[in-house]
């Protein structure tokens, strides 16, 4: 168990400290499960750390929250591996890069230990400022990780990678300045963005 911590760890270490070697090293070998098990794995630990810090904060936990954390969350971070990595085939086509599925599922499923921190940190937003600060945050940090995957896992032409972020990044922008954020950012926490309608 404390070996599987230690392997843990030194995955996110090197994911966070040194993505183009950690991300070049990837390879399809015909093991997806584990990539959907390892999303499923951390959508649970998202969905249970959530329903932990909402026990502290006062708040009554009823069946649908409890489903909601614990089957619903999970399945979603399946469903969004797979969104992500058709886009990310997508991506790759355009910038020349591997045309090989498993490999971009698996250089996905590599980073989804942040989906839980993602989870964790949506919840803890409490006001308009907070959830502007960490929803953006998380936002360019995941544009951040898209281009180590889509650079070095999926072997794009750099050029062709930056180019898409920056089509990316400026979605992103568009999305921020209208008020298709009040709907982006419900999604990540309604009590908090109902505090931006005020």
């Amino acid at each position: 168990m404390i070996k599987k911590i230690k392997n843990a760890l030194k995955h996110v270490r090197d994911v966070l400290v040194n993505p183009r070697r950690y991300f070049s090293r990837i390879v399809a070998d015909g093991n997806l499960e584990e990539s959907m098990f390892r999303a499923f794995l951390y959508g649970l630990l998202g969905g249970i750390l959530v329903l932990i810090l909402r026990v502290i904060g006062g708040a009554t936990i009823t069946i649908g929250s409890g489903f909601t954390a614990l089957i619903i969350t999970p399945v979603v971070a399946v469903a969004i591996l797979f969104i992500m990595a058709g886009l990310m085939m997508l991506v790759s086509e355009i910038t020349s890069g591997e045309r090989d599925w498993e490999i971009a599922v698996k250089g996905l499923a590599s980073v989804f230990f942040i989906y839980p921190v993602i989870l964790v940190l949506n919840a803890l937003a409490f006001n308009c400022v907070s959830i502007w600060a960490i929803s953006l945050i998380v936002d360019l940090y995941v544009l951040f990780l898209f281009y180590n995957i889509a650079l070095y896992c999926m072997r794009g032409r750099r050029a062709g990678v930056i180019t898409i972020i920056i089509i990316f990044a400026l979605f992103i922008a568009t999305v921020y300045i209208t008020d298709y954020r009040i709907g982006w950012f419900m999604l990540k926490n309604t009590s908090a963005t109902l505090a931006c309608m005020i």
